[in-house]
């Protein structure tokens, strides 16, 4: 129910199309760089013929994962070796067996397409422990392998920030621990795992037999940037040079100043956190951390994506939805992912309304020092893909001529339906600028 009459409400302004401009190093011939990687000497010679290689895949989303993946098999197979997949995904998919192969096939990688089996018993073997006690976990199938191989996307983590963040190191720690192994480190705070995780690496390079990792980079467009085979010696060194260029790599939304950010939707299959915190400059986590975001008074998020099943993990940052975002939550899966995390504010309940206008209403209402006639409003279809976004006039004003922001067209006026809801298709006509 509307909280007052319509000529009462903060109207939406008028919003443009633009095109946000990044520097975007691209790979076209994936295949290729990736098998001129694995054939540098001290990769190729890591691997004899006839061995059982484990080959760990992870849950993420990675731009052009199963080319990466099928060209890692083959090239492991034209040495003679025996390969097998091994999901390093720590406690996702509901940390079972069957979640687990669920999502790597919604990621594009089976049996099928693959070419080799997938080895998914969640037992794990302790190989080792921290100082201070902690166990240390491996995958059993990885351990009675002869070789393990991983491929896993560097990139700055949601949660923490620190030389080692989401990367080679974590998909080790973390992702070939399976949900045990994940229960087990998620005892540290956050704020410690940029220690924790060179230390548990130097466990497992001792005590498992890690033959390579591959790092790849994305760039601002969500494309594979940079692709890189890694040595056990060099792991931890490349680890922290890889996350440094990562960042340079990242996305962001260009205007400094915000109103109101709309997020046309959140998802575990956009961020972990639901949202990139990298992006909006706002973490659930306590873990200090300092984000290279703009100044954004109000998020108000409009939709759960349908990857996510309900799991509504990171809406706890934002400040207000509506009752139909609100009913697309599924709190078992979003209690399960936070409560393992540790990390419950990202779970809590934002303010809700009845509908996209009353929202937006009492966003732009509670900004303080706003110009209501003209709110700095950015409107974004997730935090992933940023090259087309929108944004109100005061805010193009504002930018001044920007290189980095191309207008796409003319100001729209945003249609709502008699419930007060957005009807502009927006997204579609922009997909392709």
């Amino acid at each position: 129910m509307l909280t007052g009459e319509l000529s009462n409400f903060v109207p939406l302004p008028r919003m443009i199309p633009v095109r946000q401009v990044f520097d975007a190093p691209t790979i076209n011939d994936i295949e290729g760089e990736l098998r001129k990687e694995l054939n540098k000497e001290a990769i190729r010679n890591s691997i004899k013929a006839g061995s059982r290689v484990a080959v760990g895949v992870g849950s993420r989303g990675v731009a052009n994962l199963p080319k990466l993946v099928v060209t890692l098999i083959h090239q492991l197979k034209e040495w003679g070796a025996q390969p097998f997949i091994v999901p390093a995904m720590g406690s996702h998919g509901g940390g079972t067996a069957e979640g687990q192969i669920k999502m790597l096939a919604e990621l594009g990688v089976t049996e099928e397409s693959m070419g080799v089996p997938i080895l998914n018993s969640m037992d794990v073997v302790q190989i080792g422990t921290l100082d201070d006690g902690t166990p240390i976990y491996l995958d059993e199938a990885s351990y009675r392998s002869d070789a393990i191989v991983f491929i896993n996307r560097v990139k700055p983590h949601t949660s923490f920030k620190g030389d080692h963040e989401s990367g080679l190191l974590k998909m080790m720690a973390i992702g070939l621990g399976r949900h045990k192994g994940t229960l087990a480190i998620h005892q540290h705070p956050l704020a410690e795992m940029p220690v924790l995780l060179p230390k548990i690496a130097e466990v497992y390079l001792k005590h498992a037999p890690i033959a390579f990792g591959v790092g790849v980079l994305e760039n601002a467009y969500d494309k594979t940037a940079h692709i890189e085979a890694v040595t056990p010696d060099e792991l931890i060194l490349k680890d922290k040079e890889l996350l440094i260029q990562a960042k340079k790599y990242m996305p962001r939304i260009v205007p400094e100043q915000v109103d109101l950010l709309m997020v046309n939707e959140i998802g575990k299959n956009i961020s972990g956190s639901g949202m990139d915190p990298n992006i909006t400059g706002r973490a659930a986590s306590k873990a200090p951390q300092q984000f290279n975001a703009p100044q954004i008074e109000r998020i108000f998020v409009r939709g759960l994506t349908k990857e996510t099943k309900g799991n509504a993990c990171g809406i706890g940052v934002a400040d207000v939805i509506t009752r139909r975002v609100f009913e697309q939550i599924n709190l078992s899966y979003t209690y399960a992912n936070v409560i393992t995390s540790k990390i419950l504010d990202s779970a809590k309940i934002p303010v809700i309304m009845s509908n996209d206008r009353e929202a937006i209403s009492t966003a732009l209402r509670t900004c303080y020092h706003i110009d209501l006639q003209n709110p700095r409003v950015v409107w974004i279809k997730n935090t992933l893909e940023l090259e087309n976004i929108l944004i109100s006039e005061s805010v193009l004003a504002d930018m001044k001529g920007d290189p980095r922001i191309q207008v796409l067209g003319e100001p729209l006026e945003i249609a709502f339906d008699s419930d007060h809801n957005i009807t502009t298709d927006i997204w579609r006509g922009m997909e392709h600028g």
